[in-house]
């Protein structure tokens, strides 16, 4: 069992930058890739950007790519999401989870953390 929690949400500037955390509880993280996702009001939930256990391969959805950065911290069980260059188009709600088969299975969803950018 994992249980994820996001931080670092908030409302930013359009161009502006932002780091999300998600902690990780259970000494099996480093076992697992890890994912984020974020949902905008009135849409389904997208993939953004996922990272696999070591750290060493890294995707990104093409709408982020060149401004998003995935990365870890085994030893501290967090996954971190840093974003620049934001774009009003980027608010939602974003997520993390295990990724469990890439592309196809995610698992313990965290709250999500909200990250609105204004204009």
């Amino acid at each position: 069992q994992v249980q994820l929690v996001e931080s670092g949400g908030g409302l930013v500037q359009a161009g502006g930058s932002r780091r999300l955390s998600c902690a990780a509880s259970g000494r099996t993280f480093s076992m697992y890739a890890m994912a984020w996702f974020r949902q905008a009001p009135g849409k389904e939930r997208e993939f953004v950007a996922a990272i696999n256990w070591s750290g060493s391969t890294t995707r990104y959805a093409d709408s982020v790519k060149g401004r998003f950065t995935i990365s870890r911290d085994n030893a501290k069980n967090t996954v971190y999401l840093q974003m620049n260059s934001l774009k009003p188009e980027d608010t939602a709600v974003y997520y993390c989870a295990v990724e469990v088969v890439a592309g196809i299975m995610y698992n313990y969803w965290g709250q999500g953390t909200q990250v609105t950018v204004s204009s």
